[in-house]
């Protein structure tokens, strides 16, 4: 079995399974109770925090604990645009956001907010001119996500972080959940004021997360209630998933630079592999620093993805679609037609998204089943042609 689908889920490391079930077993106590059991919980999300704010270079009073990615997008967008409203009412985003940005600028549109999507290029950057050119005195918040995580694009974080400081009234909000423990991460260095994460992306477990709050910026809390998360985020908090999000960081940023140089090693050889079936195309840029270590998006164009993800799932091997919070969708994908690709190319499009402890045996395998599964294909891709000449 070869699960090459990292990008949507992760396995859990096995010390997390442990200490989260140790602290579900010894620490069960409310932090917010006044006792023993309470203080002890207490102790454990204090420490939490610090290890998750070691390990961007900031503040543990930072750091809100969350039940995930899309919560702190959420919470992060609607709290600062709520807070802020009265400096102005344009925001800037992009065209490839994950649909917990998307349909939150969608939303703030409806209810009078003013959005400029910024476009991308062809390899799914966005360019800083483009933002150059959509900011005005009505700004209050911008938002880019880090990693694509469809395409795997890096986006140009510090260079936009670095522009956006002479707009001191301007809010900057970094989507990371795709980028943190995969490449790395100084919000407060590169000028993020506000920063999403999700634990089951770097093998912890799924349902939290955290959001970045730069000390002093201002969030309208989306759920009330007692008051917990420095009043910004109410409801007791899950101290056992806390704990293990923090140690999934901590082993995810150990030794951070040789996993990424060995991610990237078997990012070369997936891209040479597909690059040698001619009935594939990449997709994004062919400069490595532009593109995350752990994603390759490629199309077999002519293809349904799904028909391609069913026939390597015969050959248990897993990869995905597009975003997996859309990949029931039958839709193309936005974030292709962003880039300009073709409709049909937009349908076809399918993400291999792997880890550290992967090896080059394994991707051998893949590129293997990967080449069988077009041959046995390619013939469909003719009479679907015939099909389409005789409608015609």
């Amino acid at each position: 079995m070869l699960y090459l689908d990292y990008a949507a889920t992760t396995p859990l490391y096995e010390e997390v399974i442990d200490t989260i079930a140790e602290v579900m077993k010894e620490h069960y106590g409310n932090p917010s109770s006044i006792h023993r059991f309470g203080i002890q919980a207490e102790k454990l999300l204090n420490s939490s925090k610090e290890v998750i704010a070691g390990a961007l270079g900031v503040l543990p009073a930072e750091i809100i604990c969350t039940s995930g990615g899309t919560e702190s997008n959420n919470l992060a967008i609607k709290g600062a645009v709520y807070s802020y409203q009265n400096r102005g009412k344009h925001l800037i985003t992009t065209q490839i956001e994950h649909s917990s940005v998307k349909e939150v600028f969608l939303e703030l549109e409806r209810e009078g907010f003013r959005v400029t999507y910024l476009p991308v290029n062809s390899k799914g950057c966005v360019e800083l001119e483009s933002l150059q050119a959509a900011i005005t005195e009505d700004t209050i918040l911008v938002s880019v996500m880090y990693v694509n995580n469809e395409v795997g694009t890096i986006q140009p974080i510090q260079e936009i972080g670095r522009w956006l400081a002479q707009f001191p009234k301007v809010l900057f909000h970094v989507d990371a959940v795709q980028g943190i423990a995969k490449l790395p991460f100084q919000p407060k260095e590169w000028g993020v004021d506000l920063c999403s994460a999700s634990a089951h992306k770097f093998r912890g477990p799924k349902g939290v997360g955290f959001l970045y709050r730069r000390e002093g910026v201002q969030l309208k809390p989306l759920l009330l209630g007692g008051g917990q998360e420095y009043g910004i985020r109410s409801g007791t908090e899950n101290v056992p998933l806390i704990v293990g999000m923090a140690k999934a960081l901590r082993l995810s940023v150990d030794n951070l630079t040789a996993k990424t140089e060995h991610k990237y090693r078997l990012r070369r050889l997936i891209v040479d592999g597909i690059s040698s079936i001619p009935e594939l195309t990449l997709t994004g840029s062919e400069l490595e620093e532009e593109m995350a270590p752990h994603i390759v998006h490629f199309a077999f164009v002519g293809m349904k993805a799904e028909v391609v993800v069913h026939a390597l799932e015969q050959r248990q091997v897993y990869i995905s679609t597009k975003s997996a919070c859309a990949s029931e969708e039958s839709d193309p994908s936005t974030v292709m037609l962003a880039l300009g690709c073709s409709r049909e190319r937009a349908v076809s499009g399918l993400r291999i998204s792997f880890s550290d402890e992967h090896q080059e045996e394994e991707i051998a395998l893949f590129v293997t089943a990967l080449r069988e599964v077009v041959k046995d294909l390619t013939p469909m891709l003719s009479k679907s042609s015939v099909r389409r000449g005789n409608r015609r």
